[in-house]
């Protein structure tokens, strides 16, 4: 996902969209344990997308205060 469009989303929608992002995570890996991952560099995507908007939450948090 791209970071302009994460920065357009609203601080409960990228809470949201996190929780979505850690369940398809486990279910990656789960599958990756299993040997019945088709794409493994989609973890990797994954797990950016997650650091990316806990970035921005972050950013958002300190400009509040």
């Amino acid at each position: 996902m791209k970071i302009n469009k994460i920065k357009e989303m609203s601080s409960p929608e990228l809470e949201k969209e996190i929780g979505e992002l850690k369940q398809e995570l486990f279910k990656l890996r789960f599958k990756l344990a299993t040997n019945g991952l088709d794409n493994p560099m989609r973890i990797k995507e994954v797990k950016k997308d997650i650091a990316r908007m806990k970035t921005v939450l972050r950013q958002r948090e300190l400009e509040v205060k």
